[in-house]
């Protein structure tokens, strides 16, 4: 059945409103009309089967069947914390973070991000980023649509992680702790923060930064990886030792 996403504030007194480049895929792609079944979804974990009333231009309206919780959500909330990558480099971090798993990015704004968002930039960025989420939340079947923030400086993710956060920091010149020990030793039950740094890597300074608000430093191993790999990598490893990943054993 084709699923299409909405914004909670479309579903109102048993009626779904949908709007955008959607109304034309419904009516002249799938040639969806009155009578037919499609199922909406919320981008915050529910999921409705509706039926098509009316066809328009500029809306498509349904009437909804019924409503249920879409489930299949990973056990933790991983929040990547990105140094903003140049070029079009957060475009692939967006779209294969979202298939994996990720519940929200926040780029951010560090000393060796060679990108400068001025201007009207950071609003065109992210309404970009926000759109590339939800096409790779559609292609991938997931109930939900992960968060994406505008670019945020160290100082307002710091404040703004909640309490008992697992707070990780892959840094090449962190020898010591690997990510292994780190993870099997957190048991996280929430929320878990990434920091990735950009091309050049975190400088010194803002790793002790992290390190005094609790964030741990762990190496990822001998490789170095790209920005846009490292931050994927270790989505991967969390949510395969705490999530859905490799698939959930029964018993």
């Amino acid at each position: 059945m084709p699923r299409f996403f909405v914004s909670p504030e479309q579903i109102k007194s048993g009626r779904v409103t949908i709007t955008g480049p959607d109304v034309l895929h419904i009516v002249k792609v799938l040639r969806l009309g009155t009578g037919d079944n499609l199922t909406v979804l919320d981008g915050r974990g529910k999921v409705y089967e509706a039926v098509v009333e009316q066809t328009g231009r500029e809306a498509v309206i349904c009437a909804v069947i019924s409503e249920s919780d879409a489930g299949d959500a990973p056990a933790v909330r991983i929040t990547l914390v990105q140094g903003l990558p140049k070029g079009d480099k957060m475009d692939l971090i967006v779209q294969k973070a979202t298939e994996l798993g990720v519940w929200r990015l926040i780029p951010l704004v560090c000393e060796r991000s060679v990108v400068k968002l001025i201007g009207d930039k950071p609003q065109r960025r992210l309404e970009r980023w926000q759109r590339i989420a939800l096409e790779a939340a559609k292609q991938c079947r997931r109930p939900d649509i992960p968060e994406v923030l505008p670019p945020f400086e160290w100082e307002e993710v710091l404040t703004g992680m909640p309490d008992g956060t697992v707070a990780l920091i892959p840094w090449e010149e962190e020898n010591l702790e690997p990510l292994k020990k780190a993870l099997r030793e957190s048991e996280p039950k929430g929320d878990v923060y990434v920091f990735i740094g950009p091309e050049g890597g975190f400088a010194s300074a803002e790793v002790e930064l992290a390190r005094s608000h609790g964030i741990r430093p762990v190496t990822l191993g001998p490789r170095i990886l790209r920005t846009e790999t490292a931050g994927l990598a270790v989505l991967a490893m969390i949510l395969y030792q705490f999530g859905d990943l490799g698939g959930k054993l029964n018993g």
